[in-house]
């Protein structure tokens, strides 16, 4: 651990992905040393820090360890064994604590915890067995998605039941647990905040993106668009703040909305830097991982996050990768920002890196990236 008068600091990070890689970088960017605590050797994020403690996240030993080591300890995803925290790490050392971790690690806690703060949502229903799902079917109506409470991400441990013919399929999802059925709405677009909070409770808001799905996998991310209307940004923002508030946020977070007739719904909430927003890095002059780390260390925050340029974030998963390298090569595409996350495999659908790509039009810099052909 560091010297209290010294503005340096020992961050821990648990989870050793690629959202913990670029939080290491930021980290390490502003001076800090940086403990990873991930069981996989050589992960992303500690092939940029100066250490890593190769253990699973319930070994509590494993955790006492980063915990000696480290002035602060953050997390790079919200599936974090919440036992092994609560029973090893202090507030001092752990500000973000486990109120917002334990309220949306559940789906249904979660969705409860928008709707206290008076924000809309879709309509949905527990479900935990059969009968339960056919009555709340019969409330919700058609199409639907099923969805498990905990651990779904990238489409997964979810099923779409776009008639009754489904339901057989989708009932699979109940024999991991407790599921949540929530209403389709066909919506306008999808929008998603990034917002900062610190301990002292200074809030930092960054544009809003605009989002594209393919196959319940983020493909794009749209920073700068100006078609989206004062009143819908306004209400975002102030969505935003509530539930920062209201979880006692410390650092990032990323919240989905969906917008349908100008109306706000809030989809889903990642108390964690997310990958929506990873185009920051380039576009602002502080990026989500700064504003985080900063916020960790309890550092005055900015209020707004101002964006230099439109820029458009583009997700590089496994069907993808030799393409990208093949990209690279060409001196057209040599001002693209290229990430590799580093992962070792590289398979169908996981995320193996992003492309950030500037330009003076959301308009041009999407006719850039259909012209690639890699994304086809």
């Amino acid at each position: 651990m560091t010297n209290a008068t010294d503005y340096r600091q020992t961050i821990g990070i648990i989870g050793g992905g690629q959202l913990g890689k670029m939080l290491a970088q930021a980290a390490k960017q502003r001076g800090h040393q940086v403990i990873i605590l991930d069981p996989t050797p050589n992960c992303p994020a500690a092939q940029v820090s100066d250490s890593q403690i190769e253990a699973e996240y319930d070994d509590q030993n494993a955790m006492k360890k980063l915990a000696a080591a480290c002035d602060k300890i953050t997390y790079e995803f919200e599936n974090i064994d919440k036992e092994a925290a609560e029973a090893i790490l202090t507030p001092e050392v752990f500000p973000q604590g486990l109120t917002s971790l334990a309220k949306n690690q559940d789906r249904l806690i979660e969705k409860a915890e928008i709707q206290s703060l008076g924000l809309k949502t879709v309509p949905w229903e527990k479900v935990t067995q059969l009968n339960e799902l056919n009555e709340a079917l019969e409330k919700i109506g058609y199409p639907a998605v099923l969805k498990t409470t905990r651990f779904g991400y990238d489409g997964k441990g979810q099923y779409v039941i776009k008639a009754k013919q489904d339901i057989e399929k989708a009932q699979e999802l109940l024999t991991s647990g407790p599921c949540i059925l929530e209403g389709w709405l066909d919506f306008d677009y999808e929008a998603s905040l990034i917002i900062g909070r610190n301990p002292s409770g200074d809030t930092t808001l960054f544009p809003i993106g605009k989002n594209t799905h393919v196959n319940n996998i983020l493909h794009l991310s749209e920073a700068g668009d100006t078609s989206i209307s004062d009143a819908v940004i306004s209400e975002i923002h102030q969505a935003g703040e509530k539930l920062a508030h209201h979880l006692e946020l410390v650092g990032v977070m990323g919240v989905e909305f969906f917008i349908k007739d100008n109306q706000v719904y809030v989809n889903e909430i990642a108390p964690r830097p997310h990958n929506s927003g990873h185009w920051t890095i380039e576009a602002c002059p502080l990026s989500q991982f700064d504003i985080h780390i900063k916020a960790l260390l309890n550092e005055p925050l900015p209020k707004r996050i101002p964006l230099f340029k439109p820029a458009v974030l583009v997700n590089i998963l496994g069907q993808h990768l030799e393409g990208a390298n093949r990209l690279l090569t060409q001196n057209e595409y040599c001002l693209w920002s290229f990430h590799d996350y580093g992962k070792a495999e590289a398979r169908e659908n996981r995320k193996m890196g992003h492309f950030t790509i500037i330009g003076d039009s959301l308009e041009e810099i999407k006719e850039a990236i259909a012209a690639t052909q890699i994304w086809s």
